[in-house]
């Protein structure tokens, strides 16, 4: 029996032992049913949440006077690349930071290499880890959303750089729009390992519903108000 990890989220579990493989709608139905709920929800959420936005933006500006947004070239559906939004939380020298911190320590690279996060990151700011610990930083990516780069649940976007690691699976990963949220945000997130977030994604692609879709999204409302795993 399949079972998920991490999961301990109430209400609204998403439980891989409830997860039958899709025989509900056809799959270009299904696809078209969630195109317009992306471009639905997304619309009213950045109609609700755009006085938050702008909060935020204008705290971040007033903190280093940097750009408020961070873009990250990100591999999208069929593997084509787009500009992945989110809010600046890290300092304006992060990628020079990073770059002193692997070079001065084996431990640190071998870390990185291993799940490319860091515990206790030295290049987040104060406001940048409330706005994670929210997950608030990724707010920006209901624009993605709009545009069709990313949906609201799917598989995290990832890098070129991690599609090695993904090997065979990523034709999996390129089968979906990459997600704001998706199955191992709610199972985990920060606490799952590189390898439970592949097989998250992988089992994302093959079993993608309208159902599994409003499951996730309704678990990940308990998930980010309890901050359960944010980084």
């Amino acid at each position: 029996m399949l079972q998920l990890p991490y999961a301990t989220y109430r209400p609204a579990p998403v439980s891989l032992a409830d997860l039958a493989p899709p025989t509900g709608e056809p799959r270009p139905a299904g696809d078209a049913i969630i195109r317009l709920l992306d471009l639905t929800i997304a619309a009213v959420a950045l109609f609700v949440l755009a006085p938050i936005m702008l909060l935020v933006s204008l705290l971040i500006v007033a903190g280093d006077g940097a750009s408020p947004l961070f873009v990250q070239q990100r591999l999208g559906r069929g593997g084509s690349g787009f500009g992945c939004l989110k809010f600046r939380t890290m300092t304006p020298d992060a990628e020079h930071r990073l770059a002193l911190l692997l070079a001065g320590n084996t431990g640190t690279l071998s870390l990185w290499r291993r799940d490319q996060k860091l515990a206790g990151d030295p290049r987040i700011t104060p406001l940048g880890h409330l706005l994670r610990i929210a997950s608030i930083d990724e707010l920006p990516q209901l624009l993605n959303v709009l545009a069709g780069h990313m949906s609201l649940v799917g598989p995290r976007p990832i890098v070129a750089a991690e599609v090695g690691r993904y090997g065979r699976r990523f034709a999996s990963y390129c089968d979906r729009r990459p997600g704001i949220t998706g199955l191992w945000q709610v199972t985990g997130r920060s606490r799952a390992g590189y390898d439970r977030r592949l097989a998250c994604d992988r089992l994302f692609a093959r079993r993608r519903s309208v159902a599994l879709y409003l499951r996730i999204l309704a678990a990940t409302v308990p998930a980010v108000l309890l901050a359960r795993g944010a980084c």
